[in-house]
């Protein structure tokens, strides 16, 4: 049950506080005050996708947001938040949330029926739905769903492997002959890099042979080398040390940098041997780099590495070819198994629609006779799903109805007015309504086509099921708002040229003034107060009976 509900900038709403009460709450208004407007803010509190053109001009954000009381007294807050780029955000009790999370607390505890929800009646496909929910099936089909998931999925696979063995053996040559000439390539990882290394030491193999000549002859080997001047260095100054105690010892010295001096003249001595500087050798260098080069090009998108995905590709491919009947068994298999799990499945949802199909005609006929279509008779009629079943399970299903005795069912597309769909949607969603302590109906005018009697008991069962639940209607028919337990009048006025929506809540005098005005279609006479004022004591009366007969009958 909503207890409070807060609007800002949206639309035309600048700012909007409703204190709700349990049972019938009726809002009233002239046409585009806003009441639809505050039908569509507790559509988007509930999920309902958001856009940057509700923002009202000017402001950055619009927000809504409710206090709820589910059935154990517990209480939730609900925010909902527009930004004027687009952007929303949701909060459960200050935490974030998901527009799915909303979506949660809008199937709990609110059904919201919008302005041309009755209209929703003329496809077939929203009967079977309203089927479900009636009989409880919500959960047994979302089952089906994933088992249908599955098998649709099943069946693509199967679909893809079949046909690419249609195409298998033009593919088995393409690919054997680019395995082939990858294979006969004998690529090796890094090997390219090492190439190119080389082929460098290999072109300037004169220089690096002149150079590493020189620098081993200069330490070792030539007339004054280094490491022989160096040691006559460290003999003077060993004998520099013996004769001035003051110098400084440099004996460790002295072995670190002959150390690194030897190393660095036999690393020069080793490369003397290593450097080979053929021009036969460089070419075979060169063509091979050519040949990684080309399969690069061709297989690697530029890369000499990638070849060797490659490689691996086409060989994973050649095996998934080679194999293909063995996985097409396979997956018949799986889509077999797919197949007799969704069927079962489906027909266990469908033998649950099929005992529920006749209480569901036989609760709408009660409830139509309610609404003044005492000879209707309903049916529920099954048909078989094309193809054998589909997310929605394996019937189709149609509500056919007659209004009048002695008449054929037909679809209601075909037979039905617009006042008589407003009341078999009306009934239809009292039907299919879980019948939960705390739970919120909303109608925006499901008073559509109608007038005169028909409005009267329409408003007399909107009052019946403010018993049972708490439901909020907007409705124009005067007859209608004479039944609500709370009137909430919601008007529009232009202040500095801006326009507002203002709602407030309306008793005694002011209350019959308002229905006054629109029984007189805009300003209230002696005889429409008279009339008014008449009609809400009779909704008053009608109230009052039906209350005494309910506590009758709960004692008997």
């Amino acid at each position: 049950m909503i207890r409070f509900l807060r609007i800002k900038h949206l639309a035309v709403i600048e700012e909007l506080e409703l204190e709700l009460e349990p049972g019938l709450t009726v809002l009233t208004g002239e046409t585009g005050a806003g009441k639809s407007i505050i039908v569509g803010a507790l559509a988007l509190l509930l999920g309902a996708r958001a856009s940057a053109d509700l923002v009202r001009t000017g402001e950055a954000a619009a927000s809504i947001e409710a206090v709820f009381e589910r059935a154990d007294g517990a209480e939730v807050l609900v925010r909902r938040e527009v930004g004027a780029q687009g952007r929303s955000r949701a909060y459960i009790d200050d935490a974030l949330a998901t527009t799915g999370a909303l979506r949660t607390i809008a199937h709990e505890l609110v059904d919201l029926h919008g302005q041309h929800a009755h209209q929703r009646l003329l496809a077939p496909r929203a009967h079977l739905d309203l089927l479900d929910e009636f009989a409880g099936t919500i959960a047994d089909r979302a089952r089906v769903g994933e088992r249908f998931g599955g098998l649709r999925s099943a069946r693509a696979a199967l679909e893809t492997v079949r046909q690419r063995g249609r195409d298998a053996g033009d593919r088995q040559e393409v690919v054997r002959f680019q395995l082939a000439e990858i294979v006969a390539g004998d690529v090796r990882a890094g090997e390219a890099d090492e190439l190119r290394t080389r082929k460098q030491r290999l072109a300037n193999a004169d220089a690096i042979q002149r150079l590493v000549a020189e620098g081993h002859t200069a330490l070792y080997e030539g007339e004054g080398a280094i490491l022989d001047a160096l040691a006559a260095v460290w003999r003077s100054t060993e004998t520099l040390g013996e004769l001035d105690s003051s110098l400084p010892d440099f004996r460790a010295a002295r072995n670190a940098v002959t150390s690194h001096l030897e190393e660095l003249a036999y690393a020069l001595r080793e490369r003397v041997a290593e450097v080979d500087d053929t021009a036969a050798r460089l070419q075979e260098v060169e063509d091979r780099l050519a040949t990684l080069e080309a399969l690069a090009r061709k297989y690697g998108q530029g890369s000499v590495d990638r070849v060797l995905e490659r490689r691996a590709e086409l060989e994973a491919e050649l095996q998934t070819l080679e194999g293909g009947a063995n996985q097409i068994d396979a997956l018949a298999r799986e889509v077999e198994d797919a197949q007799e799990e969704y069927q079962r499945t489906a027909e266990r949802l469908s033998k649950k629609r099929r005992a529920a199909a006749p209480k569901l005609a036989e609760r709408m006929e009660a409830l139509l006779a309610e609404l003044a279509m005492p000879e209707t008779h309903c049916e529920f009629r099954f048909d078989a799903t094309p193809d054998g079943g589909t997310e929605r399970g394996i019937d189709g299903g149609e509500l056919y109805l007659a209004p009048n005795a002695g008449e054929e069912p037909r679809p209601l597309a075909r037979i039905a007015s617009g006042g008589e769909l407003s009341r078999v949607m009306l009934a239809l969603t009292t039907a299919a309504a879980p019948d939960a302590p705390g739970r919120t109906l909303v109608f925006d005018e499901v008073d559509a086509g109608i007038g005169g009697r028909a409005a009267d008991v329409v408003g007399q069962r909107l009052s019946s099921l403010g018993r049972r639940f708490q439901v909020l209607c907007v409705t124009h028919l005067p007859q209608i708002a004479a039944y609500g337990a709370t009137q909430v009048e919601i008007a529009k006025k232009v202040s500095r040229g801006r326009t507002t929506t203002s709602a407030r809540g309306l008793a005694g005098q002011d209350r019959v003034e308002v229905i006054a005005a629109m029984m007189a279609g805009g300003q209230a006479t002696a005889k429409s107060r008279q009339t008014a004022a008449e009609l809400l004591e009779k909704a008053a009366s009608t109230q009052r009976e039906e209350r005494t007969n309910v506590k009758s009958r709960t004692r008997g």
